[in-house]
């Protein structure tokens, strides 16, 4: 697994290893079931400390991303293929991701344009 993280940007780290993960899986380069590196390892592969993995394993864990389990360690749930992909967090970012770019002039119609370049790039 290969994450490039990025130790000047304003993102957390640990957000950037949780979003990592995500753009992986939504991109069919990490799928259900595929173990990730332990803490400890990811740590040492990326230069952070081990709490901050563990951080953004934590989030992945809540989101029904990852699954832990002692004897296998973290791995990619099938949980979060559940179809469910419109709740209402969802709805609220997607809202404020539009509000920001119309904020700051994006024209709607560009928008229309640069969003589905951007669902053509994920599902490709």
């Amino acid at each position: 697994m290969i994450l490039r993280i990025d130790m000047t940007s304003d993102i957390p780290i640990y957000q950037q290893i949780r979003n990592q993960i995500v753009f992986g899986v939504a991109k069919g380069d990490i799928k259900s079931g595929d173990s990730l590196p332990t803490v400890r390892q990811l740590a040492k592969d990326i230069g952070v400390n081990p709490m901050t993995v563990n951080k953004a394993y934590g989030l992945l864990r809540e989101e029904g991303i990852i699954v832990i389990d002692r004897r296998h360690g973290a791995q990619i749930s099938n949980r979060g293929m559940s179809g469910h992909a419109f709740d209402q967090n969802f709805e609220h970012g997607m809202e404020l991701l539009v509000s920001e770019a119309r904020m700051k002039g994006a024209a709607k119609q560009d928008l229309k344009k640069y969003i589905s370049d951007l669902i053509d790039r994920v599902y490709e």
